[in-house]
């Protein structure tokens, strides 16, 4: 949530950098609800002050036998009054607050201008890419040929956009999240959690999914409002909701491997074919909580850990800089990492590093003590993959395929493997 001081005193600013989100801001309507509001606190504040003086001197005309009736009749009116404004006061507060909530961060300076993928800006590539003097084959067909990729059967199970893998290739897929986890943890000094895979619904108003991104979560059928989780972001970071930490604590810096679930509202028809866009797939996460001042140095850091696990699969990739047009709802500024596949002669999203500011941390009330100042301030969040399994999956099949039927096992992965360093089909 943006800091509501801001749409008071520099609405014409915070306009103008919304609308390098094509996003146009009714302010009129803001400063009338902002106007009321303030009128009604003011006036129910008077109304209280007013209460409490005929409060005294109806105690004090009591203890001197004094008739205190038209002061309670006084009374009388006072409190309805009082109720009436604030019941007014509350409605427009939550107006306004209902408003703020679908109001997307203001993008940092540094991300470019732009309405599609394509106005993102590339940063840097790393790793060459591969020539094959043979047909490249999907990392579908190489499933397939290994017996351990099935799309139909889990159609069946469950229905379009799930797969079912077994044999080398599930064993494979493990391989790839245990070494990430086992990476972050030793090497970057993240701390592993393990979290609940199904949220309330103030969990996902704190990290920005709700009220605007309904449709893409799965809801469960149940009394109370649960969602299957759609990214470990939502719970982990919800670890720090209401918390007030010491300095000691901080940076707090997290990695936690999680199935995630998407509807994917809106993307009928794209990316139908394999394992690139899933209503369940899975993914290690880094969540990272830090000092305000450290946010920044912190984006870049958190980028190069994801990073470091394509280098040492030898995974040619790209970073890019999101554009407006395609930053998330609550991110600032967007780094996306996208892997190379031969299979689509193209480069995939496989990791999203983003850094919120306070926009998450406001509605989560996730704060540090300032030792300087003795009082709470609010943290700044950050996350990304580190990396999504699947996808890295895809990668690994297309980019190591040989032209002997087989796929060579990166280095790093074989010791989870078993020391097996090709899968033949």
């Amino acid at each position: 949530m943006l800091n509501p001081k801001l749409l008071r005193t520099e609405m014409d600013e915070v306009a103008r950098q919304l609308g390098r989100r094509a996003l146009k801001i009714d302010k009129d309507w803001f400063s009338f609800r902002e106007q009321k509001r303030k009128q009604l606190q003011t006036a129910a504040e008077n109304l209280r002050n007013q209460r409490n003086r005929n409060s005294k001197r109806i105690a004090q005309g009591k203890a001197a036998g004094q008739d205190v009736s038209e002061i309670m009749d006084e009374m009388i009116e006072i409190n309805e009054e009082l109720g009436t404004s604030e019941a007014e006061l509350e409605n427009y507060t939550t107006e306004i607050n209902a408003w703020m909530l679908t109001l997307p961060n203001i993008p940092h300076e540094s991300v470019p201008d732009g309405s599609t993928e394509e106005d993102n800006v590339v940063i840097r590539k790393w790793g060459e890419l591969p020539n094959f003097d043979f047909p490249v084959l999907s990392h579908v067909d190489i499933g397939k040929k290994l017996g351990g990729l099935d799309f139909e059967k889990s159609a069946k199970i469950s229905g379009s956009r799930f797969a079912t893998m077994q044999g080398q290739v599930a064993r494979l897929h493990r391989a790839l999240i245990q070494f990430m986890l086992d990476y972050h943890v030793a090497e970057h000094g993240y701390v592993e959690v393990y979290v609940p895979y199904i949220v309330n619904d103030a969990s996902l108003t704190c990290t920005g999914q709700l009220p605007k991104f309904e449709e893409d979560l799965f809801k469960l059928a149940t009394d109370s409002p649960y969602y299957l989780i759609p990214t470990a972001e939502v719970p982990v970071t919800n670890l720090w909701r209401n918390h007030i930490a010491n300095e000691n604590e901080l940076p707090a810096k997290y990695v936690c491997h999680t199935p995630c679930f998407r509807s994917e509202a809106g993307s009928y028809g794209k990316d139908t074919r394999g394992m690139i866009r899933q209503h369940q797939f899975e993914k290690v996460e880094l969540v990272q909580l830090v000092k305000p001042e450290a946010s920044w140095r912190t984006l870049e850091e958190l980028t190069q850990h994801a990073e470091k696990i394509l280098q040492l699969l030898d995974l040619p990739y790209r970073v890019v800089n999101l554009c407006t047009g395609d930053l998330g709802f609550a991110s600032a500024k967007t780094y996306d990492i996208e892997v190379w596949l031969p299979g689509e002669n193209t480069y995939r999203e496989i990791s999203s590093c983003s850094n919120f500011l306070d926009f998450q941390a406001r509605r989560l009330k996730a704060r540090w003590k300032n030792t300087a100042t003795g009082k709470p301030e609010l943290l700044h969040t950050l996350n990304g993959s580190g990396l999504a399994a699947g996808r890295t999956l895809v990668a690994i099949l297309e980019n190591f395929q040989d032209n002997q039927a087989r796929v060579h096992v990166p280095e790093v992965l074989r010791p989870y493997m078993g020391g097996l360093e090709t899968l033949s089909f």
